[in-house]
């Protein structure tokens, strides 16, 4: 029997992508800090998804990391509701960047790669942040809101792969992977 993708992630939406697809899923948390180490944003998303992947062992390794990036300031999982709400409020009527880097492990071969998209949050009222914030769902999400969730309400334009936004670049991951003969 094929060993199963090791997903060197915690995120329920990262495994879920991946075994939608077909693909037989482990997920092992690496132990890894989440520190902002002072890097830009997109160099930040690299280094984490590089650390976590290496922290995990195993043929076929799968790691990502995601950065909310609000010109050039890193914004990641909030750590409390009044954060949340402050990223919210920054975030309102701007565009920002989300960068989301992936480090996959094969036989052989170590693929690190960041994939960026642009968003654009519509203007919200104070009412709207509040009732987000309360919904408990950004907490556990860089720049404190999900795409894919109660925060696509949020959202007013994106502008490059969704996916990339949601944590994980599906299309390029499963590409590489099709490619090395790891295939459902």
């Amino acid at each position: 029997m094929k060993p199963p993708l090791i997903l060197a992630s915690g995120s329920p939406r990262r495994k879920a992508l991946l075994e939608a697809l077909g693909y037989r899923v482990e997920v092992v948390v690496p132990g890894v800090e989440e520190e902002a180490e002072g890097l830009p944003p997109e160099a930040l998303a690299l280094a984490l998804a590089e650390r976590k992947g290496q922290g995990v062992a195993g043929e076929w390794v799968l790691a990502a990391d995601t950065v909310v990036d609000l010109e050039g300031k890193a914004l990641g999982k909030p750590r409390d509701p009044e954060e949340n709400r402050a990223f919210l409020r920054a975030l309102s009527g701007r565009v920002h960047r989300v960068h989301t880097a992936f480090y996959l492990r094969t036989p052989g071969e170590v693929f690190l790669e960041v994939h960026t998209a642009k968003v654009r949050f519509r203007p919200l009222s104070e009412e709207e942040i509040a009732w987000y914030v309360q919904s408990g769902e950004g907490l556990d999400k860089a720049g404190g809101y999900g795409a894919q969730g109660l925060g696509m309400v949020l959202l007013e334009e994106i502008q490059g792969d969704f996916y990339t936004v949601m944590g994980l670049p599906i299309a390029r991951v499963f590409a590489l992977l099709w490619e090395r003969g790891f295939r459902p």
